[in-house]
C-alpha cells in the first residue's frame, strides 16, 4: 500500500486523465493511504494480544491479502482509465474483477468484525488502551458495514464516458439523491447531497484517533499528577470514544437523509451541539473529581506505567 501511495501520487502529477472531473489516480491514492494507516495499526496491535494469537495472525493475514487484492483491482482499473466501482461493463477484466472486488469487501468486514469480537475477551495494557482498541476496531467494522449501502439512492443506472471516451454503464453512485461528480477537494465527497463515504471514513479511522488520545493522555501524565491515574485516563478516553461515536452516527444520519456534510440543517446542528455539550460536561466532571481526589495506594499509580504490560492481563 505504501508503494501504491508513491505510484498513485506520481500518477496524480503526470497523468491528466480524469473520471467525472477527478484524476483517475485519486481513488487508488486515497485507498492506499487509508490502508497504510489501518494496516499499520493492525500490525502494531495484533502482536500485543495475548490470547488466540494464531487466530489473530490469521485474521490479520486475511485482511492484508484481501486488501491487496481489492485495492489492486482499483489501481488496475485506474491504470486502464475506467471505473472500479459500480462498473457493469462486460469486458472480461472488469467482469471478473468486479466479482473478486465485491467478495473482498465481505472479507475485509468479516476479518475486522472477528478481531473486534475477540478483543472483547482480553486486555491490552492499561484499561484506556484496551477500550480504545475495542471501540476503534468495532467502529472500523461499522464503517466497513456502511460500505455495503454506499451505492446510494440517486437517479439509478446511467451511462458515462471513462477516461478513454468509452461508454460505461454504472449501476449506482456514492452520492445519495445526486449523481457523483464535482465533489469536495481531495475527498470528492458530495457537496450537493448525502454521501455514505463520510461515515465510512469516520468509522474506518476511529482506532487511530482513539489510540492517539491514549498516547496524548499518557504523555500529559508525566507532567500532570491527576492524569497518572489509570482510572481517570480510562474515563477521559471513554468520553472521547462517546463523542467520536456520536460524530459517526451524525454523519451517517446526514447521509441517509441526502444531506451534504458541508450543508448541515438545524437538526444536524442540534445534534452536534448536544454532542459537544455532553462531551464538555463529562470532561469537566471527570477533571474536577480527579483534581479534588488525592491518589489512593493500590488504585492510582504514582508514575505512568508502560503503555503495554509485558505479562498477560
Amino acid at each position: 500500500m505504501a508503494g501504491l501511495v508513491v505510484v498513485a501520487g506520481i500518477g496524480l502529477v503526470v497523468d491528466d486523465r480524469q473520471l467525472l472531473t477527478e484524476s483517475i489516480w485519486a481513488k487508488p491514492f486515497k485507498f492506499a493511504v487509508s490502508f497504510v494507516l489501518y494496516g499499520a495499526t493492525l500490525a502494531w496491535m495484533l502482536p500485543r494480544l495475548r490470547r488466540a494469537r494464531r487466530t489473530m495472525w490469521t485474521l490479520g493475514t486475511v485482511f492484508a491479502v484481501t486488501g491487496i487484492v481489492d485495492v489492486g483491482f482499483i489501481a488496475l482499473q485506474a491504470a486502464r482509465g475506467t471505473f472500479s466501482h459500480f462498473n457493469t461493463n462486460t469486458d472480461p477484466i472488469n467482469a471478473i474483477g468486479q466479482q473478486v472486488f465485491q467478495s473482498g469487501v465481505i472479507g475485509l468486514f468479516g476479518a475486522s468484525l472477528l478481531i473486534a469480537v475477540m478483543l472483547l475477551f482480553q486486555r491490552v495494557g492499561e484499561p484506556a488502551l484496551t477500550w480504545a482498541l475495542r471501540a476503534g476496531v468495532a467502529l472500523a467494522a461499522l464503517g466497513m458495514l456502511v460500505a455495503f449501502s454506499i451505492v446510494g439512492s440517486g437517479p439509478g443506472p446511467r451511462v458515462v464516458e471513462d477516461a478513454n471516451g468509452t461508454p460505461v454503464r454504472l449501476s449506482g453512485q456514492h452520492g445519495i439523491g445526486v449523481p457523483d461528480g464535482g465533489g469536495m477537494p481531495i475527498t470528492n465527497w458530495s457537496v450537493q447531497g448525502g454521501d455514505m463515504r463520510v461515515p465510512h471514513f469516520v468509522g474506518l479511522h476511529a482506532i487511530q484517533v482513539f489510540v492517539l488520545a491514549v498516547l496524548v493522555l499518557r504523555a500529559a501524565a508525566t507532567r500532570v499528577a491527576w492524569l497518572r491515574s489509570e482510572r481517570v485516563r480510562a474515563q477521559l478516553t471513554g468520553v472521547a470514544i462517546l463523542a467520536y461515536t456520536c460524530v459517526f452516527v451524525i454523519t451517517a444520519w446526514q447521509a441517509v437523509r441526502g444531506q451534504s456534510l458541508v450543508h448541515p440543517d438545524a437538526a444536524t446542528w442540534t445534534a452536534v451541539g448536544a454532542t459537544a455539550a455532553v462531551t464538555v460536561l463529562l470532561t469537566v466532571g471527570i477533571v474536577t473529581r480527579a483534581r479534588l481526589r488525592p491518589p489512593v495506594a493500590g488504585r492510582h499509580r504514582a508514575t505512568a506505567e508502560p503503555l503495554v504490560r509485558s505479562g498477560a492481563a
